[in-house]
């Protein structure tokens, strides 16, 4: 695994050199992914990396988390807490369609989450272009294949360097890195709602999608379900679809 830490700086590096940008910065969630991107960004730009704390009605709990994380790594923290942002703007729009009377209840709650994931993202396209740098992606393998971000949210990013390794994986690096134990050990949660859990809303665990990813065998109950969320969401790993004209001579 050192080895792979290895090679994730040195790649990380190059990110910056062929950019032609100052250095790196992640949205810090007092999670176990967005922990190991933190370690590694400053460790491949030490002294020119951010980590950056968005609460929005965020559990004191995630908060000491990911102030943990931020002295660990030696990461340049910052908090810009977005809870009064996103009760405004969520009111805002929600105004004009309720006074159309097209409101749908049943979908608030997503949107809500959906609108923290974006506000976290134009807050840190924000950041970087202060500072000119790049916004570091934190999903890994099982949340891209089960297509586990919010599009043009979490999915916002510039480059992603845990996309190609499995929870599992991350958590072994973690543990190289020095990642706070209480952060390696906690229920993965994207911080969408009080008391969310990732394994609760995707509907399985991220065990067997690492097991179903690497080619073991697992219940067929997880595996329709991590095929049926692979297909549903193909729209979120491609760019919008476009229109081409067909212009003949």
């Amino acid at each position: 695994m050192q080895e792979e830490i290895n090679h994730l700086i040195k790649w990380l590096q190059r990110q910056v050199e062929d950019a032609k940008v100052n250095g790196l910065l992640v949205g810090i969630s007092g999670g176990l992914d967005s922990a190991v991107v933190a370690h590694l960004i400053e460790r491949a730009c030490p002294g020119k990396a951010i980590g950056v704390v968005m609460p929005i009605q965020t559990h004191e709990d995630d908060l000491f988390d990911a102030k943990q994380v931020v002295e660990t790594s030696g990461i340049k923290g910052m908090t810009v807490d977005l809870t009064h942002t996103h009760k405004t703007m969520l009111e805002e729009i929600k105004q004009p369609i309720v006074k159309r009377d097209e409101w749908q209840a049943k979908n608030n709650r997503l949107a809500d989450a959906n609108l923290r994931a974006r506000l976290r993202m134009s807050t840190l396209y924000t950041i970087g272009t202060n500072y000119h740098y790049l916004v570091v992606g934190t999903d890994n393998l099982a949340e891209w294949y089960t297509g586990y971000f919010t599009k043009y949210g979490d999915g916002g990013v510039d480059i992603l360097p845990l996309v190609q390794f499995t929870k599992g994986e991350v958590r072994k690096m973690a543990e190289s890195l020095g990642v706070p134990q209480s952060v390696i050990d906690k229920n993965p949660s994207a911080d969408l709602w009080e008391g969310q859990s990732d394994e609760q809303e995707i509907g399985t665990t991220y065990d067997k999608i690492d097991a179903y990813l690497t080619g073991e065998k697992i219940p067929s109950k997880d595996q329709d379900i991590i095929e049926r969320l692979h297909q549903k969401t193909a729209h979120k790993r491609h760019i919008a679809t476009h229109y081409i004209r067909n212009i003949t001579q």
